[in-house]
């Protein structure tokens, strides 16, 4: 009978290997898939605005974090099960680097099309999503605002460390998902590190791609702070938490499972 996860040496294995696709993928399919992980993060990310925009004042504000952190994990569930290209689960491609698998050079490569991916395709979202007009229903659009605002006021090195911590949940969530063999396992995988981050208020920067530019475009409908603007998300917000969500990926699951598992050859070579 077939074992229903992989063994965490078995799972850094299969990363690894995974990590080959950037050898043969066309620059057009990795650019198309990440366009893919900018939509799906996207709907996660505005399903969390609505849920989070009056559940504090009916169940409080820690029950509203984790009901907006659960419904955000969709985000990352389709990424998992339908396949796309996400640059914050992509620094796990530093283990196959450290695995001799790909080249940095290719790592490169592919972290910069997926960003730019993942950035036009959260941005096309967010206009969609103004579009609708269902930012008009209830405090929707004063909590897009509002969850922008925030995200744009927190200093350099606050969002630094936010994005840390954030994408080395998500790296785990990849982590757990690849282990599980099963969709309900993957699933399961996804949720709980993703609602975790999302709940303590970590820095996705992904995420923010699609929240700070769906307030960013209700300015002109809705009172806004001037601390909103356009240098404070790519400057003040999107510059350290990305940063951040790379030593986060890179260093505390990456390399950590590399040496772990995955090194243990070299090393005795």
């Amino acid at each position: 009978m077939n074992k229903g996860f992989l063994t965490p040496k078995e799972t850094i294995e299969a990363i690894n290997a995974g990590g080959r696709r950037v050898l043969s993928q066309s620059l057009g399919r990795t650019f198309v898939l990440s366009l893919l992980a900018g939509f799906y993060i996207s709907f996660g990310a505005e399903l969390a605005t609505v849920v989070s925009s009056d559940a504090a004042v009916h169940l409080g504000h820690g029950v509203a974090r984790l009901l907006g952190g659960s419904v955000f994990s969709i985000g990352l569930m389709l990424v998992v099960v339908c396949g796309a290209e996400l640059f914050t689960g992509n620094s796990l491609l530093a283990s196959a680097v450290l695995d001799g698998e790909i080249s940095l050079a290719k790592m490169l490569e592919n972290w910069g099309v997926v960003i730019v991916g993942n950035l036009l395709g959260a941005l096309f979202f967010a206009w969609l999503m103004y579009e609708t007009r269902l930012w008009q229903s209830g405090a929707v659009g004063e909590q897009a605002v509002k969850l922008a605002t925030v995200k744009c006021e927190l200093s350099f090195g606050v969002a630094f460390v936010r994005g840390i911590l954030c994408n080395w949940l998500v790296c785990l969530a990849v982590f757990l998902a690849t282990a599980a063999r099963e969709i309900p396992g993957k699933l399961l995988a996804c949720y709980v590190p993703i609602m975790t981050f999302v709940a303590s208020g970590f820095e996705h920067s992904v995420a923010n791609m699609y929240f700070i530019p769906s307030g960013l475009l209700l300015r002109n409908d809705l009172p806004a702070a001037a601390s909103l603007t356009w240098w404070n998300f790519a400057g003040g917000n999107l510059i350290p938490v990305t940063l951040g969500n790379i030593v986060g990926g890179v260093l505390f699951v990456a390399s950590a499972y590399w040496y772990v598992h995955a090194g243990e050859k070299q090393r005795r070579e």
